[in-house]
This record gives C-alpha cells, sequence and structure tokens, in this order.
C-alpha cells in the first residue's frame, strides 16, 4: 500500500468526516471562536503552511473542522504521530501521514510535506511544538523540521496560528484561535535555518500573547463565534432554574453567563 498522502486522501471522507468533529466540537465546548479581524487572506495559486501551538487533543479537530468548511477549496494535510497512524489507518484517508521520531523521520516529514505542498491549492496543518505544551509556556519552542521546510519551500505562504481553551462562565470550555498575518516563506527562506526557526517562533509567539489577551477579557465581541455549543449547567439545577423563569413569566435561558455567546455570530458552514 503507497504511503503518499496525497494519493490516499479522499475528498468524499475528509468531508464526512469533518461534520462528525463540528459535531464533536458542538458538543464539547460551549463555543468555538475566531478573534477579529478573523480569517487570514490567502490568495490562490500559493500552497499555505499553517503552524500552531499545541496545547490539547483537540487542535485535529479544529483544524479538520476549518480545512473542510473554511478551506474546503484547499486539499488539507498534516503530519501525526506514526504509532497513533497505525492504530488509526483510516486517517491516511483524511490526508495525515506519519511522523516518525529520529533522522530518518525528519527527511520523510520534509519528502512529504514538499510533495504536498507541489500542489499550489495545497494547506498543510502542523503542529510545530511536537508535544501538547501549555499555551502560557515562554520562550515558545518550536521542532526544527518547520524551519527547514519553510527553507526548502520558497513559493509557500507561512501563517501562524494560536489556540487555547479555557473555560468562562459555562462548565464547558471555549475553544478560541488567532490567525497572524500571512508571511512570505521567500522573505525567510535565505536565511540559515536557526534565525527562521527563531522568526516563526516569534512570530507565533506574538500571535499566542495576543489571543491570550483576548481570552482574558472574556469578551465575546472580541471574536467571530463559529460555532455555538452546549450551554447550561444540566440536570436538576437547570430545572430549577426553568421552573423559575416559568413562575416568573420570563423567558427561559440555559446559558449560565447570560447567554452573550451568540455576539459577533458568524457561523460556519456546515460541509
Amino acid at each position: 500500500m503507497t504511503d503518499d498522502p496525497v494519493a490516499l486522501r479522499s475528498r468524499l471522507r475528509c468531508w464526512f468526516f469533518g461534520g462528525i468533529m463540528a459535531r464533536r466540537l458542538r458538543r464539547g465546548f460551549h463555543a468555538v471562536r475566531l478573534a477579529r479581524p478573523g480569517w487570514p487572506v490567502l490568495p490562490a495559486g500559493r500552497p499555505v503552511i499553517v503552524y500552531l501551538n499545541h496545547p490539547s487533543w483537540w487542535d485535529p479537530a479544529l483544524l479538520i473542522m476549518m480545512g473542510t468548511t473554511r478551506f474546503r477549496g484547499r486539499p488539507g494535510y498534516g503530519p501525526i504521530d506514526a504509532e497513533m497512524l497505525r492504530r488509526y489507518r483510516f486517517m491516511r484517508r483524511l490526508g495525515l501521514f506519519g511522523l516518525e521520531p529520529g533522522r530518518a523521520g525528519a527527511v520523510a516529514f520534509l519528502r512529504n510535506a514538499e510533495r504536498i505542498l507541489a500542489d499550489p491549492r495545497a494547506m498543510l496543518w502542523i503542529t510545530a511544538e511536537g508535544a501538547f505544551t501549555d499555551p502560557r509556556c515562554r520562550p515558545v519552542t518550536l521542532r526544527p523540521g518547520i524551519a527547514h521546510l519553510v527553507r526548502r519551500m520558497p513559493s509557500a505562504l507561512v501563517v501562524p496560528l494560536a489556540v487555547e481553551y479555557p473555560f468562562w462562565d459555562e462548565r464547558t470550555p471555549e475553544a478560541l484561535m488567532r490567525f497572524g498575518e500571512p508571511m512570505d516563506a521567500a522573505v525567510l527562506a535565505g536565511l540559515p535555518v536557526p534565525e527562521i526557526g527563531a522568526e516563526l517562533e516569534a512570530r507565533l509567539e506574538a500571535v499566542m500573547d495576543q489571543l491570550a489577551l483576548d481570552a482574558q477579557s472574556r469578551e465575546p465581541a472580541r471574536f467571530l463565534t463559529l460555532i455555538d455549543g452546549t450551554v447550561g449547567v444540566g440536570g436538576v439545577y437547570d430545572l430549577w432554574r426553568r421552573a423559575r423563569a416559568w413562575a416568573g413569566g420570563r423567558a427561559f435561558s440555559p446559558a449560565h453567563g447570560g447567554g452573550p455567546g451568540r455576539v459577533g455570530r458568524q457561523e460556519v458552514k456546515r460541509p
């Protein structure tokens, strides 16, 4: 069986699984939000590398949801731990390819990434810290593979993405994201790899710091709401609140924090 991620990827299965991930996000979070000004401007005819921090198991669900809704015109791919891919082989059909440890794994990553980015429509999503890392850890440290890739792909656009999952006023957390400004890989490609890595780290850290301020504000108006998820406490407590609202002639809202989650709403279309 071929290990070529381009040949293995199934558009239909990506579309189907994107819908599943959107539903899981809706159940698992109070809301999925994108910090304003919102989506990056990505000119056609240029492959895109999105690199992000890696705070949670939920990160791939966010990426698959975005890749199959907002960026459905761009075939999406991403590296994943090779052992995980061996356990869940169906993920090969979703554009995921294995990442082995060591030098041989790094060489295979670059080979696969270059093959993917040869398509000017392609979008490669990389959790570049390489392991789960708290979004407050500083300085931000990325694996060197991303710098080597940027050096080899001067035709690409490179976009930093910050992600975190704070709790606000509901029993379920918020999934928050912020994109940084796209940069031309050609500007960095002539630099030594350590300098490219330092520049990528600095840019991602700046976007993460901006998102941290957005998260601390607890202001939904600073975000576009992509998915409205779970509200209310549930169980006997919500039954009691509902009864009180009925007795007082008021409409019942299950939102614990007054229901601000629909401010700035921009729904992502379901695939």
